[in-house]
């Protein structure tokens, strides 16, 4: 499954896993947000509810597309957030991570708090 996340002028792609988590998020697209920025990682609240899975975690990689249950929030890190520690990028808290983003990621340091995201099915 691929998702297309679009923001400004915008678009970038990712590649969900096959996970609870991933195909919750799939049905319920399309999802649209005000981006907040935490570092460099751009999170929103959704009209979603999924718990923590067994593999959820703090410790995230570049690229990865993640849910929060604990703020209801679809999450896309790419770089460092204010958690995050010289050899590790890390979350609030667990996140479900869910998919990987396509391509350059650097453009996603472009988006600004209060940004219109757009989600939808690739």
């Amino acid at each position: 499954m691929k998702i297309k996340i679009f923001f400004n002028e915008h678009e970038i792609e990712a590649e969900l896993e096959n996970t609870k988590t991933a195909k919750e998020i799939y049905a319920s697209l399309p999802l649209d947000g005000a981006a907040n920025r935490w570092g460099d990682e751009i999170y929103f609240v959704i009209p979603v509810k999924i718990d923590a899975e067994k593999d959820a975690t703090d410790v995230v990689e570049k690229g990865d597309v993640a849910y929060w249950p604990e703020g209801c929030c679809f999450c896309i890190f790419f770089g460092k957030t204010p958690n995050s520690t010289e050899t590790e990028i890390k979350a609030a808290s667990k996140v479900n991570i869910f998919g990987k983003i396509i391509g350059d990621i650097s453009i996603l340091k472009m988006a600004k708090n209060g940004d219109l995201v757009i989600v939808e099915k690739g």
